[in-house]
């Protein structure tokens, strides 16, 4: 094992042991904040999972969001929280198979135009169903459980949804999303079964967006669909994964960590303006790092790190000499 190695290591447990310990030396603002931190690093990892090497534009993460925090609100106080989860997961499984299966043969601008109007119809689905059915709007969540058990929840979900980009990254399947995402003729030709990867990939997705919603439900006392269904959701999720590289292993969470905390003070402080102010961000990203902030740098590291070639003397200068 190299020096090198053995240093990422040591600072990558550190970080790990910082990150668990966190919870216990911070105050109520300070643990909401990192558990924005980690939401939304999950939600744009597992965002990129199946959108980073396929380029398949998804605006439906806040659908099963939603999703999986209703699941918490229907089915929270009548069952262990921990079979309460698993039912956001097979809900949010059932969901992605059905949706994928309808409409991953969709490519493009058609695809990112479907995903955002599924999410607004789920969004009708449950305000109608709660309206007519229920008779009322939103739900209660009364459950014994903490900020500190949320923030420690969420952690071991991204830690896990890490660990499995990590995975594919390295593995056939991982390696057939890319042929797919360069050119599906090309893959179709290649014997890749281009329906069954990428719906295996988007229902992997979909499953931990589920779970980060349910995760995080107890944090509000109160749900209701323009809750839990908000499209900024979606664009921030996007954004985030954008800026970092959705290509990159640690790249959505690098773009998660710097822009909740400019998002959660725009909002603070330019309420009014907070839309306008993230359409000019999405704007400049995909115009400025259309490859993400670590690809830039990385970029960046390799021409500084390259020795400039002397320039070929002129042929008079030669006879001078």
């Amino acid at each position: 094992m190299s020096l090198r190695t053995l240093g990422a290591g040591i600072a990558l447990a550190a970080v790990c042991a910082a990150l668990v310990l966190a919870p216990l030396h911070l105050d109520a603002y300070g643990l909401g904040l990192m558990i924005g931190i980690v939401g939304y690093a999950t939600l744009a990892t597992a965002w990129a999972l199946f959108s980073g090497p396929t380029r398949y534009v998804s605006l439906a993460t806040v659908a099963f969001f939603g999703l999986g925090a209703y699941v918490v609100a229907v089915l929270g106080e009548t069952l262990p929280h921990a079979l309460v989860l698993v039912a956001a997961a097979l809900v949010g499984l059932a969901v992605a198979l059905v949706v994928g299966l309808a409409t991953l043969r969709l490519a493009g601008v058609y695809f990112v135009i479907f995903t955002f109007g599924l999410a607004e119809l789920v969004r009708q689905l449950v305000t109608w169903y709660e309206i007519n059915v229920t008779g009322t709007l939103g739900r209660y969540i009364f459950l014994p459980i903490g900020p500190k058990e949320i923030y420690w929840q969420l952690l071991a979900l991204a830690a896990g949804t890490l660990l499995l980009s990590w995975r594919v990254g390295r593995n056939r399947i991982g390696l057939a999303l890319k042929v797919i995402g360069d050119d599906e003729v090309v893959a179709a030709h290649s014997g890749i079964d281009i329906i069954r990867t990428k719906l295996a990939l988007f229902a992997a997705s979909a499953v931990i967006i589920t779970l980060a919603g349910a995760i995080q439900a107890p944090r509000w006392t109160y749900v209701e669909p323009s809750i839990v269904f908000n499209p900024t959701i979606s664009f921030l999720t996007l954004i985030m994964a954008l800026l970092g590289g959705a290509r990159r292993l640690w790249g959505p969470a690098c773009g998660a960590v710097p822009l909740f905390l400019l998002f959660e003070w725009l909002s603070a402080n330019f309420p009014n303006h907070y839309p306008i102010i993230l359409g000019l961000l999405f704007i400049a990203i995909v115009f400025l790092l259309p490859n993400g902030v670590l690809a830039f740098a990385e970029d960046l590291w390799r021409r500084a790190g390259t020795p400039r070639r002397r320039r070929p003397a002129a042929r008079g200068e030669e006879t001078a000499r």
